[in-house]
């Protein structure tokens, strides 16, 4: 089961929130290894969200420069303003990991020292209620990072069918019970379509036998919309892709997953790179959070870090990548 990655802390005097990244010691460590030239060169933070990772690269590695990038406009703002501090050495964007080669290729016009992506969603856009990504605060059954998509949840929930919506109950949230849940949501939304999250939690609840337990019985089902939503499997073939064709020589990459599906996927592709002999992994085991930064903060308790370098720049289109098989977790 995924556990969200961010906490996202209320500032003083009612100032925007800070925001915690996950496992910031492991990620300057492994960026810090980066030769010296590449040191001075551009870190492109794929997931930038509110700007945690990025100020702590650009406070801790003076030569650095950083590229953030996100899908979520709100956050966009909150990281612009978080990284002002730094003036040209850090770069804000609005871009999906598939417009990402785009904006390398056009805003850079060099080949990135490294790229991070810390994967899945944030606590600022599961504590706004409007955001529709919670079941714990009632609102708009929406779940969109990126306003601008088209499908929200509410149209899955409305419109696939019951074998549709059980297949992705399983395979995107793992959830065992996923033909119970579509079961009861397409007999519900005969009486009344579903456009709020307390109702479609109070759905998969009631099908599940009630509350109880240590988690809400509609967390996975509410993972599984997420990631369908905003394509997050494809996503992040999009962003594996990009690394592979753009990184520099001798550049790292690193990937902070939370989903057991994205971090299969990321193991696999990094095995894969390393066979080829392109890649040298750093990371034979996934870097996770100590028992400090889990009391500290919780949604770091399923973080899992891989990181693998760029040995060469010979052509990377021949290699064997489970991406090209699957495209998906």
């Amino acid at each position: 089961m995924e556990t969200e990655e961010h906490t996202v802390r209320g500032a003083p005097g009612g100032e925007s929130p800070q925001h915690v990244s996950v496992l910031a010691d492991s990620v300057v460590g492994l960026l810090r290894g980066l030769t010296p030239g590449l040191l001075s060169g551009w870190i492109v933070d794929a997931t930038v969200g509110l700007g945690g990772h990025a100020e702590r690269v650009l406070d801790e590695l003076p030569d650095a420069r950083v590229l953030g990038s996100d899908r979520d406009p709100r956050a966009l703002e909150l990281a612009r303003a978080r990284l002002a501090r730094f003036g040209s050495r850090a770069r804000i964007v609005n871009a999906r990991h598939s417009e990402l080669a785009r904006v390398v290729r056009e805003d850079l016009r060099e080949k990135p020292s490294a790229f991070l992506f810390d994967l899945g969603v944030s606590s600022m856009q599961i504590d706004e209620a409007e955001r529709g990504f919670s079941f714990q605060a009632d609102g708009p059954l929406d779940m969109r990072m990126d306003p601008g998509l088209d499908r929200t949840a509410a149209d899955i929930v409305n419109h696939w069918d019951e074998r549709d919506l059980a297949d992705l109950f399983f395979h995107e949230g793992g959830e065992g019970r996923s033909r119970a849940a579509a079961r009861a949501i397409v007999a519900a939304r005969r009486r009344a379509p579903f456009l709020r999250t307390g109702a479609l939690a109070d759905c998969v609840a009631h099908a599940f036998g009630g509350l109880g337990g240590k988690t809400h019985p509609a967390t996975l089902v509410f993972q599984a919309l997420r990631r369908a939503v905003n394509q997050e499997g494809e996503e992040l073939a999009a962003a594996l892709g990009t690394a592979e064709r753009e990184l520099a020589p001798g550049g790292r990459l690193l990937v902070i997953a939370f989903h057991s599906g994205e971090d299969a996927v990321v193991k696999r592709h990094l095995a894969s790179l390393a066979r080829a002999g392109r890649y040298e992994l750093l990371t034979k085991k996934p870097i996770e959070a100590d028992q400090a930064e889990r009391r500290a903060n919780p949604r770091s308790r399923s973080a899992k870090l891989r990181a693998a370098e760029r040995v060469n720049d010979a052509q990377i289109d021949g290699v064997d990548s489970p991406l090209g098989r699957e495209g998906r977790p």
